[in-house]
């Protein structure tokens, strides 16, 4: 089975394409095996690239624990940059259906590998994240109590839901104990990804990230957006953040009237390999 490995800001993805995509009978536990980082190729993510009767390309994003992500930021890169380099779309303006709609790229500049994002339009009713309480309601700085503590965060949809807390220093966030425990709570019927979030000045955030599905990463695209989201929202920084995450930065532009938000950040291809565990 042939595959290339991406990652965007070390966020890591085993792409498939062509045929061997097409074939693949069970995603969901291929993801599971193929991203073992002790027994397989090691991953945050498998991505199948399969025809799209709306877009460029389809992609379809399973997470290292076998579950289907709705949508995913660094993968769109990671994906964008596959798809023009291999010439298997001839254009740098690729389109891609998710399962959160069609996400348009750009890519920049190939050599480098910077592509730009129009990551869509942030949904913020706790009806749409998906959230506990009233539909039509935002959920902007509510509490929530897990771990024994009161954690006051912003929810955000960019396709899949998000929860953004802004922590004092999220160096010393304890990530590990914290994320899961909101990952999982009530209040989010379909899990949700987590943000913890320190406000360095009016333009740059640190974040570090625990991803629904995949644990802690280096790095999250629509964690970074659904952030600068919560960062205007709470009146923490103008609309254009640099998002400084583990694996480098992103920048994130919600332009002010405007319903869309762009991510700008870069993509790499790692290698290339033949996996026998199929």
């Amino acid at each position: 089975m042939q595959f290339t490995k991406y990652t965007g800001l070390g966020n890591d993805f085993v792409i498939l394409d062509g045929k061997t995509a097409r074939n693949v009978q069970d995603p969901c536990a291929l993801a599971q095996k193929i991203c073992d980082r002790h027994f397989g190729v090691g991953a945050d993510g498998l991505v199948l690239l399969l025809p799209s009767e709306k877009a460029d390309m389809r992609m379809q994003i399973i997470n290292s624990d076998g579950s289907e992500a709705e949508m995913c930021g660094n993968a769109t890169r990671c994906v964008a940059l596959h798809l023009y380099r291999r010439g298997i779309v001839l254009k740098k303006q690729i389109s891609l259906e998710t399962l959160a709609g069609i996400i348009h790229t750009d890519i920049i500049d190939d050599v480098t590998g910077m592509v730009r994002v129009d990551m869509g339009v942030p949904r913020l009713k706790r009806g749409e994240i998906p959230m506990t309480g009233i539909a039509s309601e935002r959920a902007v700085n509510v509490p929530l109590r897990a771990c024994g503590t009161e954690f006051c965060g912003t929810a955000v949809s960019m396709g899949n839901p998000h929860f953004v807390v802004f922590v004092p220093n999220a160096e010393k966030a304890p990530v590990e104990t914290w994320g899961p425990a909101l990952e999982t709570h009530e209040a989010f019927p379909r899990k949700t990804n987590v943000e913890f979030v320190h406000v360095i000045n009016d333009r740059t955030v640190r974040m570090r990230v625990w991803e629904r599905g995949a644990g802690i990463t280096k790095a999250c695209g629509t964690g970074a957006c659904a952030t600068a989201v919560a960062c205007v929202l709470n009146r923490k920084t103008i609309e254009q953040v640099t998002v400084k995450l583990d694996g480098g930065d992103l920048l994130i532009e919600w332009p002010a009237g405007k319903p869309n938000i762009f991510m700008t950040g870069p993509a790499a291809e790692v290698f290339t390999g033949d996996y026998k565990g199929a």
